[in-house]
């Protein structure tokens, strides 16, 4: 694990013809964007960079314009490298002559979805596990196959080089590398900032299955509010239903037309999602499985290692070795 620090960390985002400005967006908001007021202190202190100072972004919509040069690659702690659709189009060699010298002073590499390209291009991932997007997998097999590709995961962390899927998992890795070097109040508050879920471990498979919820209008929101205040007490569909005003079979139509998912999945989600922010706090796991209504430790364990891939401990674990120190 990286040694924390209070000062800024230097973060270099090296940008090539026709990058994908998604990335570089996720890249931008976590360690370049400067609001950090309820931590007291600035986190990364973020340049971008191309070769020449300048590069087009995807399809020529975006461009590029007044970026560093690829010398201020040499003072940066961690390297994210460049990422774009056109995988099959080779970087310009200024780019991939960068990246293989970050590698050999040691500078932190991050690949973000096809960012796995570039540094397998620079061939810093031989003999190392790796992760892209699961519709690239076999293309990135094909190519290089001296890397011991992942194809199944969010992102994988192998020390000085990291690599994530497809584009919402460039967010689960940033927070994770915030995580390692300011610890989880600072992930956290990153998180809060951006509104997306704080904690994603890398192992989760790359089809979540929790569903996002569409628009819902009354009486569920109520419904689901009056649900989640009551967490750590016996719910019965018959509950809900009550509280919705409409029959049980009404409400399961209304839970797949609005959610996309049925009232119980929904319930043991909110659960699980409760129990894990009880287990950051510290809280007692006999104590976690009561106060989330999933009752005994066995449930605690089957449910939260179905909907997270980590069992209550392991999770624990991790939170906290990212505790700051």
């Amino acid at each position: 694990m990286p040694q924390r620090s209070d000062q800024p960390l230097r973060v270099a985002l090296l940008v090539d013809e026709n990058s994908n400005p998604f990335e570089v967006g996720c890249v931008c908001e976590v360690f370049g964007a400067r609001r950090h007021a309820d931590l007291g202190r600035e986190l990364y202190d973020l340049r971008v960079v191309a070769p020449g100072g300048r590069a087009t972004a995807r399809d020529g919509l975006f461009t590029f314009t007044d970026a560093g040069d690829l010398g201020e690659l040499d003072a940066a702690h961690t390297v994210v490298v460049p990422n774009r659709p056109d995988v099959d189009t080779p970087h310009h060699p200024d780019v991939i002559a960068a990246v293989r010298r970050a590698a050999d002073r040691g500078a932190r590499l991050v690949g973000l979805c096809t960012g796995a390209f570039t540094l397998a291009e620079a061939g810093v991932l031989d003999g190392r596990p790796a992760t892209v997007h699961w519709q690239l997998a076999e293309e990135f097999r094909r190519r290089f196959p001296a890397v011991r590709l992942q194809p199944d995961v969010l992102f994988v962390d192998d020390g000085d080089v990291l690599t994530s899927a497809g584009s919402a998992a460039a967010l689960d890795l940033a927070l994770h590398l915030v995580r390692l070097d300011h610890g989880a109040e600072a992930a956290n508050s990153v998180s809060r900032r951006l509104v997306f879920a704080a904690y994603r471990d890398g192992g989760q498979r790359q089809f979540v299955e929790r569903p996002v919820p569409a628009a819902v209008v009354p009486p569920l929101t109520s419904t689901l509010a009056w649900a989640q205040q009551r967490l750590d007490q016996p719910l019965a569909m018959a509950d809900l239903a009550r509280h919705a005003n409409v029959s049980v079979t009404t409400l399961h139509r209304r839970f797949r037309t609005e959610l996309g998912t049925t009232p119980l999945t929904w319930l043991t989600g909110e659960r699980v999602e409760l129990a894990r922010r009880l287990i950051e706090q510290g809280t007692n796991l006999d104590a976690v499985a009561s106060r989330s209504g999933l009752g005994t430790g066995a449930n605690l364990r089957a449910r939260f290692r179905r909907h997270t891939g980590l069992s209550p401990a392991q999770y624990r674990a991790r939170s906290v070795a990212a505790a700051p120190r």
